[in-house]
């Protein structure tokens, strides 16, 4: 299905459901010699997937931004019922920053009867999220590489908020030989420095007011690395107490790894990244940074 309605700033969007039509739609851009520019989102925006959009449209001549809650990256405890949704905002939001297409596909067009192929990676999701949501990244590298067949972009944008899912799109797209740039967006944070997220909708005002512990983690880790310290076992022990000592918060993981390969790294003796998941409430947060050593 094809919709094109009139935004509030006089141009046209569109808005297609039917994967054939996308496709079609995307080989008639290329053959027009337009870029096309994916930005992938499961929708409920907020100002950080704004700013996706925004980069992306520097990218490329036609920006397209997929909707898509994908139910295979959702673990058997993970409520997709409960996430929020609101696509009449999110069309508007999308409309605001010049995006030209949204693409909003049904799960039962995306996953018929009787799938079963999936795209996996081997080491790169066996840390940090993966951990605790061990089929995530398998969902996240399907749909993403589903997306790519029916956008079919030049570019494609994604939020280092979740940097492990960005090296791991990455990978897969050096690996498969796509013919697609990625870029990371960078992290877009409340006053108080608490990334935006779609999950921050959960929070009671209580829980609100403990959330932008991790950000405070994540500075005063930094600030440990420039005094010189460099173990990271009592780094991680810092990040811990800190982050306990704030009401409603319960610890996932806090790693210091390699910015690459995610392998934990004891020394930081260069660039480390430093990745926490907690939960506040019933909301699970993620937030990273990069470590910099101080050379002498």
């Amino acid at each position: 299905m094809l919709n094109i309605k009139t935004c509030l700033l006089g141009k046209l969007i569109q808005i297609i459901t039917d994967i054939p039509l996308m496709q079609r739609e995307a080989d008639r851009l290329r053959e027009a010699g337009k870029r096309i520019v994916l930005v992938p989102t499961m929708g409920f925006f907020h100002e950080g997937h704004l700013n996706l959009m925004r980069l992306g449209r520097k990218e490329g001549d036609h920006l397209v931004v997929s909707i898509f809650v994908n139910p295979t990256q959702f673990g058997p405890t993970e409520d997709i019922k409960a996430y929020p949704r609101d696509f009449e905002r999110d069309c508007a939001m999308a409309e605001s920053v010049g995006v030209d297409t949204v693409f909003l596909p049904p799960a039962d067009a995306m996953y018929t009867g009787g799938y079963q192929t999936y795209v996996s990676l081997e080491r790169l999701p066996l840390h940090l999220c993966g951990l605790s949501r061990p089929n995530h990244f398998r969902g996240v590298s399907s749909v993403v590489t589903k997306l790519f067949h029916v956008a079919k972009p030049h570019t494609a944008v994604f939020g280092e908020k979740d940097r492990q899912q960005l090296i791991i799109i990455r990978r897969m797209v050096r690996d498969l030989n796509f013919d697609i740039k990625i870029v990371g967006g960078p992290i877009v944070r409340e006053d108080d420095g608490l990334a935006m997220s779609s999950r921050n909708f959960y929070f009671s005002k209580e829980e609100r007011l403990s959330a932008p512990v991790l950000f405070q983690t994540l500075q005063a880790a930094q600030k440990l690395v420039e005094q010189g310290e460099r173990n990271s076992r009592r780094i991680i022990a810092m990040a811990g107490e800190l982050i306990l000592s704030r009401p409603h918060t319960r610890i996932d993981y806090v790693s210091i790894c390699d910015p690459e390969t995610l392998e934990d790294v004891d020394q930081i003796d260069k660039e480390a990244l430093m990745a926490l998941a907690v939960y506040v409430g019933k909301a699970r947060l993620i937030d990273n940074t990069v470590l910099h050593a101080v050379r002498d």
